[in-house]
C-alpha cells in the first residue's frame, strides 16, 4: 500500500477541503475518494490546516480593506484641502478686491488663523489690508439729535427714549434682553438700567501666579454673594495661534475700586469712572486713570474706539473698509446712563459675523454715545442666568452651553473659553 505523507501540503488542497466540508457535513458519499480513507486524525490534521489558512485568509482581507479604506479616506482629505485652498487662492487673487478683503480680514480676526492669509498673498499685501481696515472716517452727530431724534441715525431705533417712560416697565433684574437679526449676523443685546451694577470681575485674585483663566460660568458664580447674574466677555489676553490659556489679562486692568493688574502695555481702555460713567481711550497709564477715578476697566488692542463724545457732540469712528466679519463683542452707554452689552454670532452658515460698522449702527440705535470693542472671536460669550425661562424660550431649542445660561452660539465642539476678565451684572438692590 502506498504510504501517504499528510503532511505535506497536497497540490489540490481545495479539493481536499470541499470533501472535508462534506464529510463534516455527515455526508453519506463524497466525490473524492481519498477522503473517505483518511483515519480521524489525518482529519483533524486536515482541520487545523484549513483554519490556519482561513485565519490568515480573513486577516489578509481585512487589512486589504482597512488599506483601500485609508487610502480613500486620504484621497478625499487630500481633494478636500485642495477645493478650500484653490477657493481660498480664487478668493484672494481674483478680480473681486471686496471678497478679498473680506476673506483677510475675516480670517486676521482670528488668534488661531492669521497665519492663514499668507498662504496665498506675501506678507506686504495682508499687512497693506490689515492697514487699509485701520482707516477711519469720523461721522458727529449732536448729542441732543441723538437723544430726541434717534430714527434720524438709524432706522430701528430700540433702546430707551425720552418719549418712553415706560420702557422699563418690563425688565427683569433691572435689565432687558433683545435678540436682533442683522444681514449677516444675530445679535444679543443686554440693557442694563443702572450702570452701577455692571463691574470688571476676574479669574483670579492674583494674576501674578495664575496658570488659567475662568469660564463665563465660573466667575458669574464666583460673584453670587454680591448678586452677580449676567456677563460679557472683558479685555485682551495673551492668545499666540488661539492656545492662549487666559491667565492674565494684556494692559492696565481695574476690578471694584483697585488696579489688578499694569503691564505697562498700551492698548484701547474701556472702563467706568466712580460716576459710573463710560470711559473709552485710546490709551490709559496708571497715572491718568487713578486721577479720573477708574474704579473697573480693561483694555483691548488699538483703534478700538467706536463711540466718543465731548459732551456735545458724539463722534462715530466709522471704518473706511468694513467687510471683516466675525463674532464680536462691545460695551455701549447712553446719555442717561443705560449700559449696552452686546455680542453677535458669527464664522456659521446662518451668521457669518458682524462688521465693525455693523456694530456702531448697532449701538447708535439703542442711543450711545460712548462705545467700545472688546474681545472677539472665540472669546465672545453672553452669560444671563435662566434667561431662557425669564424670556419664555423654548429649551429644545437651545444646545447644553445655553442650557448653562449662555445667551449666543458658542462654535461647535469646543467648550467656552478660559479668559482673565469679564464684564459682569448684579441684581438692583431690594
Amino acid at each position: 500500500m502506498e504510504k501517504r505523507n499528510i503532511h505535506r501540503k497536497p497540490k489540490k488542497l481545495h479539493k481536499k477541503r470541499f470533501a472535508l466540508a462534506s464529510i463534516q457535513k455527515g455526508a453519506k458519499r463524497s466525490r473524492y475518494s481519498c477522503v473517505k480513507k483518511l483515519k480521524p486524525k489525518e482529519i483533524e490534521i486536515l482541520n487545523q490546516r484549513y483554519r490556519k489558512l482561513h485565519k490568515k485568509r480573513r486577516k489578509r482581507l481585512a487589512l486589504m480593506v482597512a488599506r483601500r479604506t485609508l487610502l480613500f479616506i486620504l484621497t478625499l482629505l487630500i481633494l478636500c484641502v485642495f477645493a478650500v485652498y484653490r477657493l481660498g487662492y480664487v478668493l484672494t487673487n481674483g478680480p473681486s478686491e471686496t471678497a478679498k478683503y473680506q476673506l483677510v480680514l475675516s480670517l486676521m480676526q482670528a488668534s488661531a488663523t492669521k497665519w492663514v492669509p499668507e498662504l496665498f498673498l506675501s506678507k506686504e499685501e495682508v499687512d497693506s489690508i490689515v492697514e487699509k481696515s485701520k482707516q477711519q472716517s469720523k461721522t458727529v452727530i449732536k448729542v441732543e439729535d441723538l437723544i430726541k431724534n434717534p430714527s434720524d441715525n438709524n432706522p430701528n431705533p430700540s433702546g430707551p427714549q425720552e418719549n418712553d417712560p415706560d420702557f422699563w416697565a418690563d425688565a427683569i433684574d433691572g435689565m432687558k434682553l433683545i435678540i436682533l437679526n442683522g444681514s449677516t449676523y444675530k445679535a444679543y443685546v443686554l440693557l442694563v438700567k443702572d450702570p452701577a451694577n455692571v463691574f470688571v470681575g476676574t479669574s483670579t485674585s492674583n494674576y501674578q501666579s495664575a496658570t488659567i483663566g475662568a469660564q463665563i460660568f465660573t466667575v458669574v458664580n464666583r460673584y453670587k454673594d454680591i448678586g452677580a447674574v449676567a456677563a460679557i466677555n472683558g479685555g485682551e489676553f495673551p492668545d499666540i495661534g488661539g492656545h492662549g490659556k487666559g491667565e492674565r489679562p494684556v494692559g492696565l486692568t481695574y476690578s471694584q475700586g483697585k488696579c489688578v493688574w499694569d503691564d505697562g502695555i498700551r492698548r484701547t481702555f474701556i472702563g467706568f469712572d466712580k460716576n459710573n460713567k463710560l470711559i473709552v481711550k485710546n490709551s490709559m497709564t496708571r497715572e491718568e486713570a487713578d486721577k479720573l477715578g477708574i474704579r473697573d476697566a480693561v483694555c483691548f488692542q488699538t483703534g478700538n474706539v467706536l463711540i466718543d463724545n465731548d459732551g456735545e457732540n458724539v463722534r462715530l469712528y466709522y471704518a473706511d473698509s468694513d467687510v471683516g466679519t466675525a463674532q464680536r463683542t462691545a460695551i455701549g452707554q447712553t446719555a442717561d446712563g443705560t449700559v449696552i452689552l452686546l455680542v453677535t454670532d458669527g464664522r456659521t452658515a446662518s451668521s457669518l459675523g458682524a462688521t465693525r460698522n455693523d456694530v456702531i449702527n448697532i449701538m447708535v440705535s439703542f442711543g450711545a454715545v460712548t462705545a467700545g470693542m472688546l474681545d472677539g472671536g472665540s472669546s465672545t460669550q453672553m452669560y444671563y442666568e435662566d434667561y431662557y425661562t425669564k424670556y419664555n424660550i423654548d429649551p429644545d431649542t437651545l444646545d447644553d452651553n445655553q442650557k448653562k445660561g449662555l445667551v449666543n452660539k458658542y462654535k461647535a465642539f469646543t467648550p467656552p473659553r478660559y479668559i482673565p476678565t469679564y464684564f459682569v451684572v448684579k441684581k438692583p438692590q431690594a
